[in-house]
């Protein structure tokens, strides 16, 4: 045997992290519990679903069928276990094990992995984000007609979804799609609880369902936070007894007059400095009480000056285009003959019908005829400003409403709500997270819609391992009070995960005259491995 043929360098880099925060949760051991363990197998569902995530967050967005590949020139054995080899993981393996993930029910999987997180981990639910995105899907995905005439499903369905076209948050109505309603802590942006629901899924209609079955899967005082599509009398009264915070749409006529003729306060001088250390320096709002759907709550009716000078930048841009295009509509109305007075009136209702905020208004309707000797009508006609809808969407500018029914004894903050408000990006976050082209929906080739939910369960999973292990790291950061060099040099005490993996790019697992050892592990890179769940120091250490 030559010296080269007693070498062996398989690549480590950043997966040992992923491995050890999947080993730190516990989740192959709950997945094997679920599921059982066949001795007969080479490896078992617990570390197929490692192997998945684990692959899911090498960021090399490659589908199910070049799984396999994936683990070819990695570290396979230290990552998931002695004796396991890469075509352990074909299609027909990963494919046996969603289907049974799925029987079993994803719902309760995933609720059990996120109990867990949050005993071990000591994760604040003091606040809990609701809000949804699609996924947009190719295929036929046929389903039998009778079996969507189900009524009152419940939210936890009994059946898989149904893949079709809806409104599309990605901007393709082209496409048929899927729904996942997430929640996510303010703690770390921690995934509580995921749903994947019917393409044409109204979030109106699903909100407050989705928020009563999180309360009894999950027995925790959260106070839930969400946007508008929550505010409406039905959901109102599904969720009298959670604490709740959420946007108040502009449709509601009350919401409409208050922001008219209600002015926000003034900041008193003492309370600029506390606002601007809270970073509400922009910010000024309004308190009133109000009962709506027959539920007392606090409504903030707040301006914000940034909004405000946008809103505004857009009116007036608004106002120049419609200008150009009334212009236009003057001089075709204008030039055109008609047979009939009616004609002419009817012709001008239908061009200010697309107009919003200037309106073309008949002065004189002049009898006359044609070259032909035939008796005509011509308008004559100007161009208003619809001065009281430009008044209206001045004062409205730079506002909004949020609601909330802690009131009285449990009463916040004004500043404490539109806070948590703003942290309703924290979902968004995660949605950017699961839609990045380097995460693997490319998997999304699978033509069951049980596998594409599968899928997305998968992907949650890998949402909460990785926004877990920032929050540790930042956390650890934090204590310590030193910071890591970010992408451009500077030090920071909030990395992302991302950037820890990218400096952990070539790191080796190197089996040298069966000696194995670690190789490219820095004094910078032995830092960070201190600060994170000792699980993940083993796989380097």
């Amino acid at each position: 045997m030559s010296y080269l043929e007693e070498i062996q360098v398989k690549n480590l880099d950043h997966l040992g992290i992923v491995a050890g925060l999947i080993d730190e949760i516990g989740i192959v051991k709950i997945i094997n519990n679920k599921l059982g363990i066949d001795v007969r197998e080479k490896i078992s569902a617990g570390t197929v679903v490692k192997s998945i995530l684990i692959n899911g967050l090498g960021f090399v967005s490659r589908p199910l069928y070049l799984f396999s590949q994936f683990f070819q020139d990695k570290a396979i054995e230290k990552l998931l276990g002695e004796r396991i080899q890469p075509d352990y993981l074909n299609d027909d393996k990963i494919g046996r094990v969603m289907d049974e993930l799925y029987k079993y029910g994803l719902n309760d999987i995933f609720i059990e992995v996120v109990l867990e997180v949050i005993k071990k981990f000591k994760i604040d639910l003091k606040y809990s984000h609701l809000d949804s995105t699609s996924f947009h899907l190719d295929g036929e995905y046929k389903r039998e007609e009778d079996k969507e005439k189900q009524e009152e499903e419940k939210i936890i369905k009994e059946r898989p979804i149904f893949i079709k076209k809806g409104y599309s948050r990605d901007h393709r109505p082209d496409l048929k799609q899927c729904v996942l309603d997430l929640i996510t802590s303010q703690d770390g942006d921690i995934p509580l609880f995921v749903r994947v629901g019917d393409g044409n899924e109204s979030d109106k209609a699903v909100f407050g369902k989705v928020l009563v079955e999180f309360k009894k899967q999950i027995k925790f005082d959260s106070i839930m936070v969400c946007d508008s599509a929550l505010y409406g009398q039905e959901n109102l009264q599904l969720i009298q007894h959670l604490k709740w915070i959420t946007r108040v749409p502009m449709t509601i006529k009350k919401a409409k007059e208050l922001v008219q003729n209600i002015e926000v306060e003034e900041v008193k001088d003492e309370d600029k400095e506390k606002r601007s250390d809270l970073n509400l320096e922009s910010y000024t709002w309004k308190e009133e009480i109000v009962t709506y759907g027959g539920i007392k709550q606090t409504w903030l009716i707040v301006l914000s000056e940034k909004r405000q000078k946008s809103d505004l930048e857009k009116l007036e841009k608004q106002l120049s285009q419609e200008e150009k295009k009334s212009q236009k509509f003057l001089k075709e109305i204008q030039s055109e003959e008609f047979e009939h007075p009616q004609a002419a009136r009817y012709k001008l209702k239908a061009i200010n019908k697309k107009l919003r905020l200037l309106e073309i208004k008949e002065v004189e309707l002049i009898e006359t005829y044609s070259k032909k000797k035939e008796k005509i009508y011509k308008m004559i006609s100007l161009i208003i400003k619809k001065d009281e809808e430009i008044s209206r969407k001045t004062k409205e500018a730079g506002k909004f409403i949020l609601a909330t029914n802690l009131v009285e004894e449990n009463k916040l903050e004004a500043s404490e709500i539109l806070i948590t408000y703003k942290n309703q990006q924290s979902t968004e976050r995660g949605f950017r997270f699961l839609k990045d082209p380097l995460f693997f929906t490319d998997s999304f080739f699978v033509e069951k819609p049980e596998r594409i939910e599968t899928m997305l369960f998968l992907m949650s999973l890998c949402l909460l391992i990785y926004n877990l292990g920032q929050r540790e790291l930042r956390n650890c950061l934090k204590r310590v009070k030193k910071g890591i060099n970010n992408q451009v040099g500077k030090v920071t005490l909030r990395p992302t995960l991302r950037w820890i993996f990218q400096c952990f790019k070539g790191i080796h697992y190197v089996i040298l005259n069966g000696v194995k050892q670690i190789v490219n592990l820095t004094e910078e890179r032995r830092f960070i491995l201190s600060l994170l769940p000792a699980s993940c120091q083993r796989y380097y250490l």
